[in-house]
């Protein structure tokens, strides 16, 4: 199994986790030098924080494993694409590269300002996306 899709499917474990609490499924996980160091999930019902998304978890937790704020050796894998306030925050943190799975045209970065990220930060869509989106339509099919 080739190493993106391997650290895809630990966030899609991260998103199943999330809508297992009734969480929009969204997960993310960080990789630093080929290791996981950072995981999370959506926790805005949860924490009552609209900035509780998956990325926020997973930025704050690699920071913390990492001691510094800047990411520049890491790998964020997330199941959806961030939205533009996870973006920035992305981009603070100088991320070296991001993976994520579905585009969200609704609210995802790049519909509103591609920008948004730092522009050294490598940035990769499309993985296993049909899962991706599979996990978020079915939560809010079974919403309504």
């Amino acid at each position: 199994m080739e190493a993106d899709e391997k650290y895809m499917r630990e966030a899609l474990r991260e998103a199943a986790a999330a809508g297992a609490e009734d969480e929009v499924p969204i997960g993310a996980v960080v990789v630093c030098r080929g290791r996981i160091i950072a995981r999370g999930h959506n926790m805005t019902e949860r924490l009552h924080d609209p900035t509780a998304h998956a990325e926020m978890i997973a930025l704050t937790a690699a920071t913390e494993a990492l001691g510094g704020k800047y990411l520049d050796d890491c790998t964020l894998y997330v199941t959806v694409e961030p939205c533009p306030m996870c973006a920035a925050a992305l981009c603070w943190a100088q991320l070296g590269r991001l993976v994520y799975g579905s585009p969200d045209p609704r609210r995802g970065y790049s519909l509103f300002s591609p920008s948004l990220l730092h522009p050294r930060t490598q940035v990769s869509s499309g993985l296993l996306a049909g899962e991706c989106s599979a996990l978020v339509k079915d939560y809010f099919k079974n919403k309504r």
